[in-house]
């Protein structure tokens, strides 16, 4: 009976206890906590913009989100917690608020799932919830719904609440990358073609155009197309965005626009030594690089000429005893030959190897003059730094700010793109 009433009292207490409400003491309406995402973004978040700027204090960083709150006593310690989302870990920002009544702003620090960022290939929306402390004190809590954009959606401007225009294209470095496991079995495969011996980087002009020719003849062996992809579900009307392939992208599906050619060669030359510059006009990106070391002459690129011809096509139009491709396929692709090269051609003296390469040597020929009168016209509007409607972006000077994102599921792509 008495271990009845006991367990009975226990069970009592336990119930009140559970019913007793923490008295305030801070007023929230004092504190005024307010949670803000920069609504020049239009509450679209950028998971690519996240990892380019990873490792970068700047405005664009500290700007994104921002909290505000009223000290509501002097030396008062406000904790910021930050909910786990798909995105983010549980994220505390914790500052002293000296003098009571001054509202202070603050950055607060987002731990974001760097692993999920990569892997983000579809929209999706998550909820942001911030709650606000005061000495221990739950004061109050916000919530911001993000609209966050697939990892190959790379910002390119957007216009701002007061109407200006900010330029964001100099995220496409982030999309270089030279770290890639693949880009060593590629200079392999370059290796074996025979037009270069050895990767020294950019030693002399000579020198950087013969592995240039190399890479560039590797991306016609390999069959690179131009395909036009830069649409996206993006429905913000403040920014302006772009789908750009990654570099297994590139690799594996063998089609590339303007700016995923760009990075995919961009990401080679970077790994051996070239240093590319990506020059971007108000609707078109074309690669140039330096030739030495000593940075004062550049070379130009029109990439999406790797896309006039097909050179593995060329195997199944080409007739072995005879030595010959099919007459309406060479058609195809004899203007892309020197008349010496016809001729020599047409006397049964030059391999189908032999057709591939000056085929190859001779686009790259054009692809490096293609673009010469436009960079010469616009040569002055490149490096002015009060316009940026047309951009030139040297990647060596960009790398201190932006990371390349790096490659998903590195291992099994490996496997599965042979």
């Amino acid at each position: 009976m008495h271990k009845l009433v006991f367990s009975l009292t226990l069970a009592f207490l336990f119930a009140s206890c559970g019913n007793i409400q923490v008295k305030k003491t801070i007023d929230p309406k004092t504190v005024n906590f307010e949670a803000l995402y920069d609504e020049n973004f239009d509450n679209v978040l950028y998971p690519s913009m996240m990892l380019a700027l990873a490792n970068y204090k700047g405005d664009e960083m500290d700007s994104l989100f921002r909290i505000s709150v009223t000290a509501p006593q002097n030396n008062s310690v406000m904790r910021i917690v930050a909910d786990s989302t798909v995105l983010n870990y549980i994220s505390i920002t914790q500052e002293t608020l000296p003098r009571r009544g001054v509202r202070y702003s603050f950055s607060p620090v987002i731990k974001w799932k760097f692993e999920s960022l990569y892997r983000m290939r579809q929209q999706g929306y998550i909820d942001l919830t911030f709650t606000c402390y005061i000495n221990d004190e739950q004061i109050d809590v916000k919530n911001i719904r993000l609209n966050y954009r697939p990892t190959n959606e790379c910002l390119m401007s957007l216009i701002g609440k007061d109407g200006s225009y900010h330029d964001y294209r100099w995220l496409f470095a982030a999309y270089v990358n030279e770290d890639h496991p693949r880009i060593d079995g590629i200079l392999g495969e370059i290796l074996n073609q025979g037009l270069v011996t050895i990767f020294d980087g950019a030693r002399s002009e000579k020198k950087t155009e013969t592995q240039m020719r190399a890479i560039w003849y590797y991306a016609l062996s390999r069959g690179l197309a131009y395909s036009s992809i830069t649409c996206t579900s993006n429905g913000s009307k403040r920014t302006n965005s772009q789908h750009i392939r990654f570099f297994d992208d590139v690799y594996r599906n063998r089609q590339a626009n303007c700016i995923d050619a760009c990075v995919f060669f961009s990401s080679i030359m970077r790994k051996v030594g070239i240093q590319p510059i990506i020059f971007v006009d108000p609707c078109h990106a074309y690669l140039g690089y330096y030739t030495d070391k000593t940075k004062k002459k550049i070379e130009l690129l029109e990439t999406t000429i790797t896309g006039w011809v097909n050179l593995p096509e060329l195997d199944n139009h080409f007739n072995e005893e005879t030595g010959l491709l099919d007459e309406t396929y060479f058609d195809k692709i004899s203007k892309y030959l020197t008349e010496k090269q016809k001729n020599t051609y047409l006397a049964g003296k030059m391999t189908l190897d032999d057709i591939k390469k000056a085929v190859s040597n001779n686009l790259f020929d054009r692809a490096t003059d293609y673009q010469k009168e436009n960079y010469n016209i616009n040569k002055a509007l490149y490096t002015d730094t009060t316009q940026q409607t047309y951009q030139m972006l040297v990647i060596e000077e960009l790398r201190k700010q932006i990371a390349p994102i790096p490659a998903v599921d590195t291992e099994e792509y490996l496997v599965n793109s042979q």
